[in-house]
């Protein structure tokens, strides 16, 4: 009985010891690949904590030109207010609304797979989705006869790898696709597709403290029934974080916030000059 016991408690020992060194061994997940879950305006890989809220609000100033419209400041805006939660550590949903064609959104985020410190797992991997509602007036989508409420909607998914390559640079890169339930058709032979899509690519370089260069990237890769393709949108920008807020202030070529849109309808041409400022507020609770 005796020697059975010690064999048992040498048993449970080792298996407690070697428990311990598997955890020791283990890898942790990199953090802070983005400094939060949207960067300018396309999403990160990043997500709101378990049971935490996010408060988003994204603005875009008019065209920028001369002093007598304090260089877009003047202009017509586009703004979106949006709330995110937290369902799980790896699970976002949120909602929000957007200014220009009165667009109401439900989107969701799910990080698949985390980088690790030791590069067992070299990428963070997160699949982005949402539904948006186009809210304007019926005669906004066409022939009233042929009007059906299902032509409010568009959808936008894709999928966004990210990888921090140390405390300073981190990259991404995100295929997407775009479907519009409904879209402007000029001719028979001219208009937009419903199926589009595009990709993406974005970075974030922390050059001091909480301060970093932030700069993001989109090509249309579906050609339209058009004469003049959309413009690609760029953008760059400065963003400034804390534990609970980060502030970026950015020039953009776009102005439609909701990632769709920028990505089928942007003819804002950077080579033309043709860029806004703006700024993202978001607020951690």
């Amino acid at each position: 009985m005796r020697i059975t016991a010690l064999t048992l408690l040498l048993l449970i020992s080792s298996i407690t010891l070697s428990g311990q060194q598997e955890e020791s061994k283990s890898s942790k997940p990199v953090r802070f690949t983005f400094g939060t879950s949207v960067l300018i305006d396309n999403q990160t890989t990043e997500t709101a904590y378990k049971g935490s809220l996010e408060l988003q609000i994204q603005h875009r100033f008019g065209r920028i030109e001369k002093i007598n419209n304090l260089f877009g400041i003047y202009g017509s805006a586009n703004t979106r207010l949006s709330l995110n939660y937290g369902v799980t550590d790896r699970i976002m949903i949120g909602i929000g609304t957007t200014q220009d064609y009165k667009l109401q959104d439900l989107q969701w985020k799910y990080l698949i797979l985390r980088q690790t410190e030791d590069n067992s797992m070299p990428v963070s991997l997160s699949y982005y989705g949402n539904i948006v509602a186009d809210l304007r007036k019926e005669d906004a989508f066409g022939p009233a006869e042929s009007f059906r409420e299902i032509h409010r909607l568009s959808y936008f998914t894709q999928f966004i790898a990210a990888r921090k390559f140390n405390d300073i640079f981190s990259v991404q890169v995100a295929p997407s696709m775009a479907y519009f339930n409904s879209v402007p058709v000029y001719s028979d032979t001219t208009g937009y597709k419903n199926l589009n899509f595009g990709i993406s690519a974005g970075a974030r370089a922390n050059i001091f403290g909480s301060h970093s260069i932030i700069l993001e990237y989109d090509q249309l890769l579906t050609k339209q029934d058009l004469d003049e393709q959309p413009a690609p949108n760029i953008a760059l920008g400065w963003e400034i974080g804390t534990a609970t807020h980060t502030f970026q202030v950015f020039a953009a070529n776009y102005t439609q916030i909701i990632g769709q849109r920028n990505l089928v309808f942007n003819t804002n041409k950077a080579g033309k000059g043709d860029f806004h400022f703006g700024f993202n507020i978001t607020v951690r609770f």
